[in-house]
């Protein structure tokens, strides 16, 4: 049982290690993106909605905390809503936008596109 409980305490260590450091990069990436969209100019430009899409990634949870996972799992599932705006000049601008926005949205509009960096701020039909 020693030389199993000692493997088994490292292991759980190693898998805690990675964990944290796959969080802290995410957290990093998170804030660094969010700086260089406040530093980017905030640009209105005429274009169309080329495309729309959805991003569904699923997590899978054991159910009441049971690490085990004995007593089942739940999944989880996180949307991102995606648009591609295309310019008169022929770019092509994908930002992710919330629900409503999605839902709004619809392909083939005309309209003036305001974004900062990757941040969708607002689409006006003309």
């Amino acid at each position: 049982m020693g030389a199993f409980g000692t493997g088994f305490g490292a292991l759980s260590a190693l898998i805690g290690a990675a964990a944290i450091a796959i969080f802290a990069i995410a957290l990093v990436r998170g804030i660094v993106q969010w700086s260089e969209n406040n530093r980017a100019p905030r640009l209105t430009m005429e274009a169309w909605v080329r495309s729309r899409r959805e991003d569904v990634t699923y997590a899978r949870h054991p159910v009441a905390g049971d690490a085990t996972g004995a007593h089942g799992y739940h999944t989880t599932a996180n949307v991102r809503r995606l648009v591609t705006f295309q310019t008169d000049s022929g770019e092509q601008i994908e930002l992710s936008v919330t629900g409503q926005e999605y839902d709004r949205l619809m392909e083939g509009d005309r309209g003036r596109l305001t974004f900062q960096g990757t941040r969708y701020i607002d689409f006006q039909r003309s």
